[in-house]
Parts: C-alpha cells; sequence; structure tokens
C-alpha cells in the first residue's frame, strides 16, 4: 500500500489535487458529520499550504525590464507589499 506524502512533503500540484477532491466529497453533501469536519480541517490546512507555496514561487519570480536599453532584472511586484 502507498503512504500518502505528509503536507510538507506534498507539491503545489499534490495539495491542490488532494484539496479538489475534497471539496468535491463535501460539495456531494452525502458524507457524515464527522467526516466532513474531518476533511474541512484538512482543506483548510491544505488550502493554507498552497497559498505558502504560492507566496514562496512570487518571492522567486523577476520581472525582465528593459531600462535605458538594456536588460534589468527586478523582483516580482507583490500585491500589498511596498518596495
Amino acid at each position: 500500500m502507498e503512504e500518502k506524502p505528509t503536507a510538507d512533503e506534498m507539491t503545489f500540484e499534490e495539495a491542490m489535487e488532494r484539496l479538489e477532491g475534497i471539496v468535491s466529497k463535501l460539495e456531494s453533501g452525502d458524507v457524515p458529520l464527522e467526516q466532513a469536519i474531518e476533511w474541512f480541517q484538512e482543506g483548510m490546512k491544505l488550502s493554507h499550504l498552497c497559498g505558502q507555496k504560492l507566496e514562496q514561487v512570487e518571492r522567486k519570480i523577476e520581472m525582465l525590464v528593459v531600462e535605458n536599453g538594456s536588460m534589468v532584472r527586478k523582483p516580482f511586484p507583490v500585491e500589498g507589499e511596498d518596495r
């Protein structure tokens, strides 16, 4: 039997896929309350994890800008952050 990766070991894509599966199950409405609560809690953790991973990627992205005829590397502007 294959073990599921822990949240820290998951890639963004794996976390999103798992989150989408949980949402689909919860939306079906045919879930016992205790199971729904467990899935909701897991979904919240996965949502937070995905947000963190996106923030990490945003900080790594750099834009190439032409300035005075040459290419210059500048940090990717992130909404809500002053630079």
